[in-house]
């Protein structure tokens, strides 16, 4: 059923106000097809939304938004090293996460990110050592230009920090249905990142130990949604070159770099925002959070527009100190 004037305000963690013309969920591909072919017929434009944790609510979104709801997972097949299993992409990441372990391992460190499993590799979501690329054997969607069903394989999908396909050459023209997953079937616990290393000196650390002290160390760092409107992390770490991180250090012994394969660094968005004085700070309607300065916050009010403000004096204020240039996480809708 197509629905008329949807509210999607709290279809987004920023809980920005914003009103799709038309509204429709699909529950397998067949519906989202049927959807597809009402939206052809009247010339509406599509726009794809699943638990919109990722994304900039701008105003009214024009023609009509889809929400996937199919939420299974189909063991494909198995060997003695792997599962290849099939996650539906309406299906929540954080229960994903959980119900992956009785097929495999790796996406332990990914837990509780907020989403869904259809929205994961267009981020390429990642924390704490771990991304989801690094598990994705294929996506399966629909593409709306062709209204085709068609695969990518991992390497067809050019994962990279934070960017795939998805947000680049088939941004608005591809809706993935589902996520197919290579686990290992051994449990190889990824423990590289800090208070990991040090949990895991006494802790037992088995898959659901790892999920529930990933858990707890989020839920440390990053608020809760569902009491404070944010994304979460808002911008993307910067990369430098080497040269530019050596100078940087040079001159700010503590600022935390991450050298990466091919030479470049990587650098932490966290410290520079806190150094350039955002951390707690405000500007109107949205502010910087104050235990972390990486994530974005708002009082339950704010428009687009106090977000954008505040993403730009940021930005301005990184870039006056530091000479990099933050580059937002979220995607503007």
């Amino acid at each position: 059923m197509i629905r008329q004037d949807y509210d999607l305000s709290a279809c987004n963690t920023l809980r920005l106000p914003a009103r799709a013309q038309l509204w429709g969920e699909f529950s397998d591909v067949s519906e989202l097809l049927t959807l597809l072919s009402a939206a052809a017929a009247s010339h509406w434009p599509v726009r794809v939304l699943g638990g919109g944790s990722n994304v900039l609510l701008a105003g009214d979104i024009p023609g009509l938004v889809i929400c996937p709801r199919m939420a299974g997972v189909q063991v494909l097949r198995q060997t003695a090293e792997f599962s290849w299993v099939a996650a539906e992409a309406g299906l929540s990441w954080h229960d994903w996460v959980v119900q992956s372990t009785a097929y495999g391992h790796g996406l332990e460190n990914l837990a509780l990110i907020p989403g869904t499993v259809g929205a994961a590799p267009v981020q390429n979501i990642g924390a704490y050592g771990a991304e989801a690329a690094d598990f994705i054997d294929s996506v399966t969607g629909v593409q709306l230009s062709s209204r085709q069903l068609r695969t990518l394989s991992a390497a067809e999908c050019r994962f990279a920090y934070r960017d795939s396909v998805f947000k680049r050459e088939l941004a608005r023209d591809f809706v993935i249905t589902r996520v197919v997953f290579r686990l290992p079937r051994q449990f190889a616990p990824q423990l590289s990142y800090g208070p990991l290393a040090t949990w895991s000196a006494t802790a037992v650390v088995t898959p659901q130990s790892l999920i529930e002290e990933i858990s707890r160390i989020r839920r440390s760092k990053l608020p809760d949604p569902q009491q404070i409107p944010n994304a979460g992390s808002f911008f993307k770490n910067p990369v430098v070159s080497a040269a530019q991180a050596a100078g940087l250090q040079r001159e700010h012994p503590q600022l935390p770099c991450y050298p990466q394969a091919g030479g470049d660094v990587k650098l932490a968005a966290g410290w520079l925002i806190e150094q350039a004085g955002w951390k707690g700070r405000w500007s109107g309607h949205a502010g910087m959070h104050r235990d972390q300065a990486l994530v974005l916050v708002t009082d339950g009010t704010a428009v687009y527009t106090d977000v954008e403000r505040l993403q730009q004096q940021v930005q301005a204020d990184v870039l006056s100190r530091f000479g990099v240039q933050l580059e937002p996480e979220p995607q503007l809708f």
